[in-house]
């Protein structure tokens, strides 16, 4: 069976893809179904909502439902009043949630609440798109795995400037707007950091009015739900879905194949074809983002994955075989099943590389149908990179670069030469990680099943590459040759091209008395040996032979694809996301890149979205802000946020100030009793570490040293506890990877330290360590305005960036750190006497575990000390053995220490002493506070997106008439 076309078309084949652009957002004419937004008309129904009438929102007036709305243009300043809001809301209770119609009850309001928002962003967001398809605007889309989105409610009508109407229309119906806004899950569909910036970007992109698009998929059970039991951290499937997602339209009409398997042929005129395999369809979910203050709404595109009903084998099914029956749909939808599905087995691999390509084919086809529709009858595709820039979050959507240029050639007819152009025009790669396993490789005996066509392309973009490769440095060197290659490489441990071998042997002359050399091209795996060849001339006449080359690979090693290398290769730039993390790239990571292509190289340091991350999330000093700046446009140029410096030392700040953070304490500790039922005392400091558990972020250097601090707590007199130690709460969150056994015992061992420390009636309120279960947005957006002491401690060198402490410093949280990530410019920026700094500088790491591997380190008799106390047993019969071992011996990957915490340990406690010091005075500590909030305006994803459209996309702001 041939392949079906990969061009736009619909999933119904008399049905057109891309239809009018009154329906491409929202499915239907605002001027046809305003009515839906404010108007209801009386109900006849006896239950207890009844004779549901709102006010026009034209004109202000009483209106029927069935009355045509007379002009829509007058809804642009309409400004909904709590009156209205709340018949909006009356009419979604009653006619569209899916509840009994008995009850106005939380879970009802919300969905009733979210669905009156939702049509209040229907008019904007189409707007928004109808004038982009106007003036055919270049557009971004931002092509990210994850997005972690958070609850969407307050968020929408905070963007709207409606939270007062909302709040207000919800007491008239007898419901709380907090209460009811609670009742949101998060959506379940990013993990750490990647996925929180890639929502923060959407919110700068919509708020700044550039145009822009999201792509994503749509997991049904997300990561998973975090329980904490006796035995640790424990999995259960998300159930986000659960009730039903009211921010989102699926769109059945938008469909696109995505195939699987099957081969490769070649047609008579050269072209070549994917034909047979797996085929599926993903269908599109969008969601809208407005933007604050704008009228500006982007779409975030999510696909789901599904094939038709008539791949249900019904025969198999009535004789009994069901599992065969439904088979084929099972394994169409499991790929949009789980975020990162384990993949220590293959059918795990599998369904990951699935994930991405479909993301990626999906994407590009939708981007290709725009781009064909905005053309009209007229295509130049010399304007695609013009119109379309493609922005990969991270390597897992590097399947673009391959299949952009299989669409361009075999689908649209273009030459390799043009598509490969297009190609390095239009897709940019932002790199995320610096270790070593996260620089994502692909088996090629899978790629080469699954997806034959791209290999074969992927193959051909690294023979160009290694031809430029050559051509720039020669072969009279081959050491260096070999440095380069083992560096650069896309295929590792893979036969060089033949048309390299044959220039190879071309060029190549040796004398023949010149010994026979062996020479390692590729990384221990691709070695070139000379022979040399007899000739016709008679012995002892000079001659030079002809020198052969073959290129063997290792059969005892994988062959791989480097994802990160290809996107460099196939990719207008690089960059890095914190200033550290980018001159780390440049230098050591992808140093022979930069070399070849320094122009493609910038750095592009993290922010987030104030509105998120202040205004919504802490109120109470957002409105303290705004009193002492004297406005609020601070939520929008951030820069002003540094007006606060001249008042730092102002007393009646300071008040203001302490007690904003005291109600948020108050708020935590109301919060951690009711998840975890422990009490905390709300004037003890508040040492919060939330994160994503890893050893490089260093959880267990923060744990050894409240375990530490614990047993010299021991050791005192009550009255000596009392007078040598601030009272903390030590707060954990974050979630280890279902298969990472040690992040998953170090969340055991915190949560073991924290019932044994709890439980101690001796230590009291002096110490308590609380770990947060199922930490996700919502939870950071109640934990981040009540801490005051931020830990981010990772292994200098190891973090790109870090967003978490960028939202810490901007709530007056004072940070802990080394000098990593982002940590490097937010200590610049909040002053050095407002940041506790301790660890190994990046530049000393190497140096250290070498030290280490010769035996020289000599560990501190507190780090021996500290182990010691864990292996007596005090926290329980968990063995930590291998926890505590870990960190010992001399080298290798996850052992011996390679994290550095036992050297960075000395240094932690001391700067944790100095903690102590500043918070017992109150007045200084207030001080630092408010300076680091003054100093963290760099740190606005505001601020990122500019510089990405200025410098990478290419793209200006469009604000809608």
């Amino acid at each position: 069976m041939a392949a079906l076309p990969f061009s736009a078309t619909s999933r119904h084949a008399n049905s057109p893809l891309h239809y009018d652009s009154k329906l491409s957002i929202t499915g239907f004419s605002p001027r046809n179904s305003i009515c839906q937004l404010f108007f209801i008309r009386k109900s006849n129904s006896r239950r207890t909502l009844r004779n549901l009438v709102v006010k026009n929102v034209a004109s202000d007036k009483r209106q029927e439902l069935n009355e045509p709305l007379s002009e829509q243009g007058t809804l642009d300043n309409f400004v909904p009043d709590s009156a209205s809001i709340a018949s909006s809301i009356k009419y979604h209770a009653e006619f569209k949630t899916s509840f009994s119609p008995e009850k106005f009850e939380l879970g009802k309001a919300y969905l009733a609440t979210a669905q009156s928002v939702f049509d209040s962003l229907i008019i904007n967001w189409n707007a928004t798109y109808d004038y982009y398809e106007k003036i055919n605007v270049k557009q971004a889309y931002y092509m990210s795995m994850e997005y972690l989105q958070g609850r969407a409610l307050l968020n929408a009508i905070g963007n709207l400037q409606l939270s007062g109407p909302y709040a207000e229309a919800l007491r008239k119906l007898g419901q709380n707007l907090e209460d009811v806004a609670n009742q949101e899950p998060d959506a379940a569909l990013g993990n750490g950091g990647l996925g929180r910036l890639a929502s923060c970007f959407l919110d700068s992109l919509a708020t700044l009015n550039y145009p822009a698009w999201g792509y994503g998929l749509r997991y049904k059970y997300g990561l998973f739900k975090q329980l904490i039991t006796k035995n640790g951290q424990e999995e259960a499937a998300e159930s986000w879905l659960e009730m039903g997602n009211p921010w989102e339209i699926l769109r059945n009409d938008v469909s696109y194949p995505v195939k699987f398997y099957g081969e490769v042929i070649s047609e008579p005129n050269g072209t070549k074809q994917w034909i047979g395999g797996e085929n599926i369809s993903a269908v599109a979910y969008d969601v809208p983002i407005p933007g604050y203050k704008t009228r500006t709404t982007i779409n975030l595109r999510l696909w789901s994955t599904k094939v038709s009903p008539a791949e249900f084998d019904l025969q198999a099914f009535n004789t009994g075989d069901h599992a065969k029956a439904y088979a084929t749909m099972k394994n169409a939808e499991k790929i949009c099943y789980v975020l990162y599905p384990g993949d220590e087995s293959l059918e795990g691999k599998i369904l990951r590389l699935k994930q991405q390509y479909t993301l990626c084919s999906a994407s590009l086809q939708d981007i290709f149908a725009r781009f064909l529709k905005r053309s009209g009858n007229i295509v130049n595709w010399d304007t695609f990179p013009e119109k379309v820039v493609i922005q990969m979050n991270d390597t897992h959507p590097t399947l673009c670069i391959p299949e952009l240029i299989r669409i361009l050639m075999d689908v649209k007819g273009l030459s390799w030469e043009k598509a490969w152009d297009i190609t390095k025009r239009t897709v940019a790669y932002t790199n995320h990680t610096v270790l070593p396993e996260a620089l994502e490789k692909w088996s090629l005996t899978l790629l080469q099943n699954l997806l034959p066509r791209h290999v074969e392309i992927i193959r051909r973009i690294e023979e160009e590459f290694i031809h430029e490769i050559i051509s720039k440095y020669g072969t009279d060197d081959l050491d260096l040759l070999q440095q380069k290659l083992r560096k650069v490489r896309i295929l590792e441990n893979i036969e060089l091209p033949n048309s390299v071998i044959e220039m190879l042997n071309n060029l190549k002359k040796v004398p023949a008395s010149e010994d026979v050399k062996e020479i390692g091209v590729d990384d221990n795996d691709i070695k070139a040996t000379e022979e040399i060849e007899d000739d016709d001339n008679s012995a002892g006449e000079d001659t030079n032979k002809k020198t052969e080359w073959t290129f063997k690979v290792d059969p005892n090693l994988p062959r791989m694809v480097r994802m990160a290398n290809l996107c460099i290769v196939g990719g207008l730039s690089v960059n890095g996301v914190a200033k550290i993390h980018s001159e780390i790239v440049k230098d050591e990571v992808f140093d022979e890149f930069y070399k070849l292509w320094p122009e493609k190289f910038q750095n592009k340091t993290n922010g987030v979205t104030p509105r998120r991350w202040i205004r919504f999330c802490n109120p109470d000093l957002s409105n303290i802000i705004t009193k002492w700046i004297g406005t609020d446009d601070w939520v929008t140029d951030l820069e002003k946020l540094a007006l606060l410096r001249k008042f730092a030392d102002n007393e009646d700040l300071q008040l203001e100030w302490t007690e904003s953070k005291k109600r948020n304490k108050i708020k935590v500790a109301s919060f951690l009793k009711d998840k975890t039922g422990y009490v905390v005392n709300p004037n003890a400091m508040f040492d919060v570490q939330v994160k994503r558990i890893h050893e490089y972020k260093r959880q267990l250097l923060n744990i050894l040293g409240i375990v530490y601090r614990y047993k010299k707590m021991k050791e005192l007199s009550a009255e000596e506890r009392k007078q040598k130690f601030v009272p903390r709460v030590c707060i954990f969150g974050g979630k280890a990877f279902a298969t990472y056994v040690q992040a998953k015992r170090i969340v055991k061992f915190i949560t073991d330290v924290g019932a044994t420390v709890n439980h101690d009636q001796e230590i009291g309120d002096l110490l308590k360590v609380v770990f947060v279960p199922d930490y996700n947005v919502s939870v950071a957006e109640v934990l981040i305005p009540g801490s005051e002491l931020s830990q981010h401690i990772s292994t200098a060198g190891m973090e790109a960036s870090g967003t978490s402490n960028m939202k810490f410093a901007m709530n007056g949280c004072v940070l802990i750190g080394t000098l990593d990530g982002a940590n490097v410019e937010i200590r610049e920026e909040v002053g050095e006497d407002n940041f506790f700094l301790f660890g190994a500088r990046a530049n000393e790491i190497a140096g250290l575990r070498e030290e280490r591997a010769q035996g020289k380190f000599v560990s501190d008799p507190r780090f021996e000390e500290v182990k010691t106390y864990v292996r007596s047993g005090v926290f329980g019969p968990y063995n930590y053995e291998e926890l505590m071992g870990s960190l010992e011996g001399n080298e290798g990957y996850g052992r011996a220490d390679y994290f550095l915490v036992g050297k960075d340990f000395p240094n932690y406690l001391e700067s944790q002493e100095a903690v102590d010091q500043a918070y017992l005075d109150q007045k200084r500590w207030t001080r630092m506070s408010i300076l680091n909030t003054a100093g963290s305006y760099k740190f606005s994803s505001d601020r990122t997106i500019h510089e990405y459209a200025r410098d990478i996309w290419k793209i200006e702001p469009v604000v809608l008439p």
